[in-house]
């Protein structure tokens, strides 16, 4: 019989499971604090626990404990690139960044993808399975405990599909926010998704005040089915309506990915009909100079293309930013170097 996944279990779920195998009210706050605050890899660690209990934990429950395969860092900007072992032979890409306003992880939500976008490495081999919501804390402890720095920020954008894993990251949010564990805070947390209206939906029911980011990439349904096969199920209008309903129910700013690609979707045509798109609705656009990939022939938009993209946006009164690279040189985009590990274990 499997075990029970102990990193997974809320404070309350934890404490039930303990109060009914006799044990006193106070183990569950013990072993909560030792997994969500000290970030122990395993019961031993526990030292404040008596021995027996300590062996009677390792015969009912596991500890998720990811294994680092590979860490690459940046030369250009000290980014690091992640990527862990699970224990099936899967791996995963985590990413961490540096920035003023505090240290920010990256993180997958899936092992592989299975949503298609054309211009993403994580998708290329398809969907492996959907990672458990300790396999998502792993990424952001094991990366803390690497740098030893405080993770104050959290993107749940590095390879897959959050909403088709639903229950596992609300799981996930859930204890990357309780006050008894890393208690990051729930403004601190972007979820992006490609469209997948039914889940935006539940998403904005869940009471969070988390940031949603739509991966739009393109002004209109035509050019948005060529790079993204989800459109072909949801259109833009019925998306768009969703993140309205999400701004109403949550209060939080939209933001809107797009990626630039040369000669497909980064001409002044296409900055007009976003701007008419989206004028109305509550949020911003972040501008991502597409990452060429082996795969695809998609080419990076230059630097005078997404500079009048963004100027046009601006003029219109429309929020813009134009997302830094990092890690560039350490193949920072979501799935490059999972695949080309997986590449070179085949």
């Amino acid at each position: 019989m499997e075990k029970c996944d102990i990193k997974s279990l809320t404070f309350q779920e934890l404490s039930s499971e303990l109060e009914g195998q006799g044990q006193k009210a106070f183990r569950g706050s013990q072993i909560y604090q030792w997994l969500h605050q000290k970030l122990a890899d395993s019961f031993d660690e526990m030292s404040n626990l008596p021995r027996p209990f300590r062996e009677f934990l390792k015969q009912e429950y596991s500890i998720t404990s990811l294994k680092k395969a590979d860490v690459r860092i940046s030369r250009i900007d000290g980014t690091r690139k992640y990527l862990f072992a699970l224990k099936d032979g899967n791996v995963i890409e985590s990413v961490w960044m540096k920035y003023k306003h505090g240290n920010s992880v990256c993180i997958s939500s899936q092992a592989g993808c299975r949503m298609g976008c054309r211009f993403c490495a994580s998708t290329l081999d398809g969907l492996e399975r959907n990672l458990t919501p300790s396999e998502m804390l792993e990424q952001i402890y094991q990366i803390q405990k690497d740098t030893g720095e405080r993770v104050s920020n959290v993107v749940v954008m590095g390879s897959g599909e959050p909403l088709d894993n639903y229950d596992n990251l609300i799981r996930f949010i859930r204890l990357l926010t309780d006050e008894r564990g890393l208690h990051i805070s729930q403004r601190n947390i972007t979820v992006s998704t490609c469209g997948i209206v039914p889940e935006i939906y539940r998403l904005a029911e869940e009471g969070f005040s988390i940031t949603l980011a739509l991966s739009l990439h393109a002004p209109n349904d035509e050019v948005r089915k060529t790079l993204m096969p989800i459109a072909n199920r949801y259109g833009l209008k019925e998306v768009l309506e969703a993140c309205r309903i999400y701004f109403e129910k949550t209060g939080r700013r939209l933001t809107f990915e797009y990626s630039l690609v040369r000669g497909v979707n980064d001409n002044l045509d296409e900055a007009k009909a976003l701007a008419r798109l989206i004028k109305g609705h509550h949020g911003h656009v972040n501008l991502i100079p597409v990452n060429p990939i082996k795969e695809r022939d998609y080419v990076q938009s230059d630097k005078k293309a997404i500079e009048a993209f963004r100027s046009y946006l601006e003029g219109q009164g429309i929020a813009v930013t134009v997302r830094r690279e990092m890690g560039r040189d350490i193949n920072g985009a979501c799935g490059q170097l999972r695949k080309s590990f997986m590449e070179e274990k085949r």
